[in-house]
Parts: C-alpha cells; sequence; structure tokens
C-alpha cells in the first residue's frame, strides 16, 4: 500500500486555474446602440463605409463595414509567465525545451510522460498478487493514467488560447515546439476552433466563445478581393491571426489587429464554404449551454446569421437543393476529388439552416427569408435520403439500372452507369448497415464513405432514425477499417494508382492512407460522440476513447495518423494539434454528461417530419406540371 499511495501522489496535479477574464464583451447588452458603442472602443477607425446588401426577396440588410480591427495597446502584459506575443502563436518555437508552470506546480507532460505511467502501472502490476486486490490495483491505476491523459489536454489546450485586448478570443491550430515550418498553424481556425469551443462550453467557461463569436461576426464584413475579385458578401474567414503592429505615430506604442485570412492567402486559394455554417451551429449551442440568449439576439448577430443564409440560399443555375462548391472548401482543404455537392457541405448546411431557423427573431423582414429557408430544409432533406442512400439493396438496384432515360419519370434521374460500382464496394457494404455516399452529379457518384458528413447527417436529422442506425451498424461491421488502431478515417477507401494521380494530381501529402487521403484524424471522436449519444447507443463512441487513449498521449496529440490501421504518426503531421486535443476531450465530458450533447443535435420538427411524408407519397418521379396552390409541403 506504501508504494500505491507514492505512485498516486506522483500523479495527483494540481487542477489548472481558469484564467480567462471578464471580456470586452461581458458587459455587452443585447439593445444595438449601447452594444455598438461598447463594441467600437476596440475599433481604431470606427465605420469605413456602409453596404446596402440590395432588396432581393431577403428583405432589405444594411451592412457597414469597419476598416480595421484593431485595439490600441502598449507595452504588453503577461499572463501566467507569457506575453501577449508569446500566446499568440510564436513563443511555442522559441521556448521548446522550457518548463510551462501553472499555479507553480510544473506541467505534467513535461515531467511524467505517458510511458512512465505505463511502466509504473506494470510494475505495481507485478508487485500484486492475483484476485481481486490485482484487479482493483489495475483498475485504480487505468483510472489514474486516464486523468492524466485528460490533465494534460486540459493544460494544452490552455496553452493554445489567443488574446485579443487582453481577453481570450480563440485557440491556435498546433503549439507544435518541433515544426520549423508554421505555415498558418498559428493562427486561429474557425472549423478547428469549433471543438475547443464546445470544451470550453462543456467546463462553464463562456468569456472565450462569446469573444469568438463576436470578433469573427466583425471579420464577415470586412473588404475581401483576389485578383481585383470580391466573393459575396456573408462570407466569414478560414481563419484570422492576431497581430501587433506600431502605432501610427508612435514608435513606443503598438496596437493588436485581427488579421483575417478568405482564402486569398490559403493554400490553393480556395474560400472556406463551412466556416459559416460552423459559426452558426457554434452560436446555438452558446445560448442552450450558457443560457445567454442575449448574444442571438443583438441586431448584428441577427444580421450576421441573416448574410450567410442570403449567400447559401441565393438563387444559381444549379437544379439541386444541395449547395455546389469546389474541392477543398472544407474540412478536406484540399484537392480530393469532392468538388460538386459533398456530403460534408450538406450536412453542415442543413445543421446551420435549423440552428438559424431556431434563432431567428420573427419580424416582417425575415418572412420570406424563412420560407425560403424552410422550403430549402424539405427539398435538401428528400434529396438526400433518397439519393446518397446506399446498403445492399440499394447497390443491387444501381446495379441493375438502365441508362440513358429520357423522360420526366426516369428511374435512373442522374444516369448512373452500373459499372461505376467498384469491386472494393461490393464486397465491402456489410448486409447489415448503409451510410450517405461521399457525392453526387450527374453520371457520377462517388461511393468512398465520408466521415464527418455521416456522422453530422446522424447529429442533425439530415438521416433518417433508420438510416442514422444503419450508419452506426456499419462503423461497427467495419471496425478494423474506420477505427482499428485510431479513430477516426476521415474517408474510406484511400485513393491509389493512376486514381490518386488524376484525382489530386499526385498530391504528395495526400497519398494513399495519409492525410485527407483516408487518413486517421482524432479530432472526428468528438462529432461520434456526439452521433453515438444522439442515437443511444454511446458505447461505440466509448470504446472508440478507449483505443484512442492507448497511445494518443505518448504521440503527442497528432493531426493525423497514417497507413490502412492507423499505425504511424502521420509524415507531415504537426504534434500538439489543438483540436486533436479539443477533440477527445469533448468525447470524455459527453460520455460523463450525455445530456449536454442536447446543444449540438437537431431534431427534425413534426411539421418537416409530415411534409418529408407527403413528397414521398407522391411518387418522387410525379411529372412536370403547373405548380398548384395545395402544395401542402410547403411549410
Amino acid at each position: 500500500m506504501g508504494s500505491s499511495e507514492a505512485v498516486l501522489q506522483v500523479f495527483s496535479r494540481t487542477v489548472p486555474h481558469h484564467f480567462f477574464t471578464d471580456s470586452s464583451f461581458g458587459k455587452l447588452k443585447s439593445d444595438s446602440t449601447h452594444s455598438s458603442k461598447n463594441y467600437i472602443k476596440c475599433i481604431d477607425k470606427k465605420v469605413s463605409k456602409c453596404m446596402q446588401l440590395g432588396s432581393g426577396p431577403f428583405g432589405n440588410m444594411t451592412i457597414c463595414r469597419p476598416s480595421l480591427q484593431s485595439c490600441k495597446c502598449h507595452p504588453s502584459e503577461r499572463v501566467s509567465g507569457i506575453t501577449a506575443e508569446d500566446v499568440n502563436g510564436t513563443w511555442f518555437v522559441d521556448n521548446a525545451n522550457k518548463l510551462n508552470t501553472i499555479n507553480g506546480v510544473v506541467n505534467g507532460p513535461n515531467v511524467l510522460e505517458f510511458q512512465d505511467v505505463q511502466q509504473s502501472k506494470q510494475e505495481k502490476d507485478g508487485l500484486t498478487s492475483n484476485g481481486a486486490n490485482g484487479t482493483v490495483v489495475r483498475d485504480e491505476f487505468r483510472k489514474i493514467s486516464v486523468d492524466s491523459i485528460e490533465d494534460e489536454a486540459w493544460n494544452l489546450l490552455r496553452d493554445s488560447v489567443v488574446y485579443y485586448c487582453g481577453s481570450p478570443i480563440g485557440t491556435i491550430a498546433a503549439t507544435d515546439p518541433t515544426s520549423s515550418n508554421v505555415l498558418n498553424y498559428d493562427q486561429v481556425f474557425i472549423r478547428d476552433f469549433i471543438p475547443a469551443g464546445i470544451a470550453f462550453l462543456l467546463k462553464g467557461e463562456y468569456d472565450i466563445v462569446r469573444n469568438f463569436i463576436l470578433h469573427t461576426l466583425q471579420l464577415q464584413s470586412w473588404e475581401k478581393t483576389m485578383d481585383c475579385h470580391s466573393p459575396g458578401q456573408g462570407l466569414m474567414p478560414a481563419s484570422f491571426k492576431v497581430r501587433t503592429v506600431p502605432l501610427d505615430g508612435d514608435g513606443s506604442a503598438t496596437e493588436e489587429v485581427l488579421d483575417p485570412d478568405f482564402g486569398e492567402a490559403a493554400i490553393g486559394r480556395v474560400a472556406p464554404v463551412d466556416s459559416g455554417l460552423w459559426w452558426i451551429i457554434l452560436l446555438r449551442a452558446y445560448g442552450k449551454c450558457s443560457g445567454d440568449l442575449s448574444v442571438q439576439e443583438r441586431v448584428d448577430v441577427q444580421t450576421g446569421i441573416k448574410m450567410i443564409l442570403k449567400l447559401c440560399l441565393a438563387d444559381g443555375f444549379d437544379m439541386f437543393p444541395t449547395l455546389l462548391v469546389t474541392d477543398g472548401s472544407c474540412m478536406i482543404d484540399r484537392r480530393m476529388g469532392i468538388h460538386g455537392h459533398p456530403l460534408e457541405i450538406q450536412a453542415l448546411f442543413y445543421s446551420a439552416l435549423l440552428c438559424a431557423r431556431e434563432m431567428l427573431a420573427p419580424e416582417d423582414g425575415s418572412a420570406d427569408l424563412i420560407r425560403a429557408l424552410n422550403n430549402r430544409l424539405l427539398a435538401l432533406s428528400f434529396h438526400i435520403r433518397e439519393y446518397y442512400w446506399i446498403d445492399m439493396k440499394k447497390l443491387n438496384e444501381i446495379y441493375r439500372y438502365k441508362t440513358e432515360e429520357y423522360s420526366y419519370d426516369a428511374v435512373n434521374k442522374f444516369n448512373i452507369y452500373p459499372d461505376q460500382i467498384s469491386p472494393w464496394l461490393v464486397e465491402w457494404m456489410p448486409s447489415k448497415g448503409g451510410y450517405l455516399i461521399g457525392n453526387l452529379q450527374p453520371a457520377h457518384m462517388d461511393f468512398r464513405f465520408f466521415s464527418l458528413g455521416n456522422l453530422w447527417s446522424i447529429v442533425s436529422s439530415l438521416a433518417t432514425m433508420n438510416q442514422s442506425h444503419a450508419i452506426l451498424d456499419l462503423i461497427e461491421a467495419k471496425w478494423d477499417d474506420l477505427v482499428a488502431d485510431m479513430p477516426f478515417k476521415i474517408c474510406y477507401p484511400a485513393l491509389e494508382g493512376m486514381e490518386w494521380q488524376i484525382i489530386t494530381g499526385s498530391d504528395p501529402k495526400n497519398t494513399p492512407w495519409s492525410y485527407h487521403n483516408a487518413g486517421s484524424w482524432p479530432t472526428l471522436l468528438w462529432q461520434l460522440t456526439v452521433a453515438c449519444i444522439k442515437m443511444n447507443r454511446p458505447e461505440i463512441a466509448a470504446k472508440a476513447v478507449d483505443v484512442a487513449e492507448k497511445h494518443i498521449s505518448r504521440d503527442k496529440w497528432p493531426e493525423y495518423y497514417d497507413t490502412k490501421r492507423a499505425r504511424f504518426i502521420g509524415k507531415q503531421a504537426h504534434l500538439y494539434q489543438t483540436w486533436s486535443i479539443a477533440g477527445y476531450l469533448v468525447a470524455k465530458l459527453l460520455l460523463a454528461d450525455p445530456s449536454k450533447a442536447r446543444m449540438l443535435i437537431t431534431e427534425e420538427d413534426s411539421e418537416l417530419v409530415n411534409a418529408f411524408s407527403c413528397m414521398v407519397s407522391a411518387n418522387p418521379r410525379r411529372k412536370r406540371g403547373r405548380k398548384t396552390s395545395t402544395q401542402t409541403y410547403i411549410v
């Protein structure tokens, strides 16, 4: 018992303190005039111009565009021994060999690695006799090791926090002290911050999420051009960086400015379609978790929601209700053959529409927008459920498709050639289970399994209850392919050979079973957990978390893993990747209290269910004709 107590003392840690101070947004009210005055205190130049957003079908909207978002700051104050410059992304390169202390206690990961935990556990097991006592001691040591991993994760997450004007505003993508090429991993990415924001919400630390929501909203209306072209209003940046620059006219003073990237500096120059959708989802989660609805009720926030919706719901040439996007416009941000109507974007789009409808204030000017939103929800859900779903039965139907059908009631609407069915799919598809395919276009079905799109289709209720259970059935049946030694495959299978060369352009980062080409991403743990909790099958997520805990800490929290079974740390993976850390923490917190997952889950309302039933019963292959005034499926 004496040695056991000694080991317990070694593993015990002081819980990191909550260093988030009251933010500059802490006292903002929902009143638009009052809130604007409070916010402008952090703006160097208040307003340079106002833009009228037109008088189209969604009503009139006017937005005033700040010319520079900055905060005048004099010599920076140190927070917990780290300067503002240190926190914002450059400190970890120079201080790679320094110990990080919190509350005067040496940070555990720098003193006691997870290997030591395992070694101590093995030594203790050798000193313990077999039987009940041995089992109890082994369980206790496992609990100690898991607790130490969680403590380490929280320390690392808090070390990644970025400050602006003395308040927390987000987290940088990675704090890898071994990387000499930072690229843009020292920036705050919208999509990367989502699991970190959820983790802080679950811990009751709301300020950083509120600050993030409001500051990124201000960046939405910036001038953004590439080669003299400006994208549509409402686009959210992919990322931003806090920069400290000299103050004009005073060489001894500095000011902090937010420098956003809307894709004009990104690799491939692709605008982020998913940023605005994730922003809406996080805004709803903040209100549900904190109980503070004043943020979503603010006039500027309501305008921001409408701008995103206006951009997404704009009329175009496409005949489908799905969003048409270019390659690399979401988590898979390199060329991977997902251009068109990728499932990930459609699932986030559907989720954001439901969240926005819940938060939009009822007013006369929003009536047309809400009507368009409801119509798109109905059409999108029908389209995805009918045409993206595949299981053994559907696969056999496609195998027997007739082609070149010219008629309004064609069965093979998209002229899919049966020869597109790959041999791997015939062997891989389980008898029980199914999934939503990755993409659908004329004469093309992307049969790859994309994890985020399928998981978020469950969370958002884009997939039906039966389809949602079938997706989880498939994950269980294909556990060795999708999880193996580290959860979770971003897609399956990998592009190989000539297919890889043509589709990726011989991308050396997306080689088979690496990075976005079927690499394994630990951050997907949190989406898997939310989906499993919604379907009342948390044991699947718990099993995946157990797999990750075996070596994710020892591997220093990589961005992704390579090889078919995720045996290697990714060849170009950054270590101490923030969303890998946050994804693990969110999974653990939600499994400990599954009721908290409600802030992310959207349930399909009865009106939408009834309208969908009407569409199905009305025969989706009905002939074209004049629209009648009794379209009961319009909600």
